[in-house]
């Protein structure tokens, strides 16, 4: 990879102590997906409370003892972490999820409005991203940029802003579909549906995503460029003398 980008003019950054190098975009992009997801195990915690809610709801229709139930799952889970001394990041996630949840389930005393705040977290992050793609700065060109040290750097690549932008479209169609499929269920109070679309939308739908964005990184390797010293000084340096000649 990092003679591809010294022939193509591109300068590849030394990695540093205890960070994660990456010297392709689509190595960078698949990376930080596999950290937002966590792996297995996190999509497993974030997906066994709604399915202890739902199954409660189904059985009993009692708002309490289904909350009651999803939030003891997720306590499980985390003492399970913390006994294991593992990263305890997406369980706590899916307890502040829980816990906002009921709180707009108590406050109404319906039990659907348990799923009004993934609604509205997934319209929301539908609107960024898809938003962001059709003004040409997609997000997850930002991604790279944290990686560069130039937050806008990549931006004055044409391919590259093609790539980020269809990588950003991708990551916004679940949030897109969830939507249109979740919130009529929503509106006609079906609880129980709404609990099994949330399962059957979430990691399935997330998975398929993946594979759709791992067969489009995988046909590219596009270098990540970031300005090097040398590179600096010589532009300097070639640049009196290019003034000379016109003169």
């Amino acid at each position: 990879m990092a003679e591809a980008a010294a022939q193509s003019g591109r300068s590849v950054s030394e990695p540093k102590p205890g960070d994660t190098h990456y010297t392709t975009v689509e190595g960078l992009v698949r990376g930080q997906l596999s950290k937002a997801l966590g792996g297995k195990r996190g999509i497993v915690e974030g997906a066994v409370p709604t399915l202890g809610f739902t199954v409660s709801w189904i059985i009993f229709h009692d708002l309490k003892l289904s909350l009651l139930v999803s939030g003891s799952l997720a306590a499980i889970a985390l003492v399970v972490r913390l006994v294991q001394r593992s990263n305890v990041q997406f369980v706590v996630n899916a307890i502040i999820g829980i816990a906002i949840a009921a709180v707009f389930a108590l406050r109404s005393g319906k039990a659907e409005d348990a799923f009004l705040p993934g609604l509205i977290y997934n319209a929301a992050y539908a609107v960024v991203l898809g938003g962001s793609a059709l003004l040409r700065w997609p997000l997850v060109g930002f991604m790279i940029g944290s990686v560069t040290g130039e937050p806008t750097e990549w931006h004055k690549d044409k391919h590259l802003v093609t790539l980020c932008t269809r990588l950003t479209w991708l990551l916004a169609a679940p949030c897109v579909v969830r939507v249109l499929v979740q919130y009529p269920l929503y509106e006609a109070g079906q609880t129980a549906w709404l609990g099994i679309a949330k399962i059957s939308m979430g990691w399935p739908l997330q998975l398929a995503t993946l594979a759709t964005m791992a067969w489009l990184l995988s046909r590219n390797s596009t270098p990540i460029a970031v300005k090097s010293p040398d590179s600096e000084l010589s532009a300097k340096a070639t640049a009196p003398s290019s003034q000379q000649r016109t003169g």
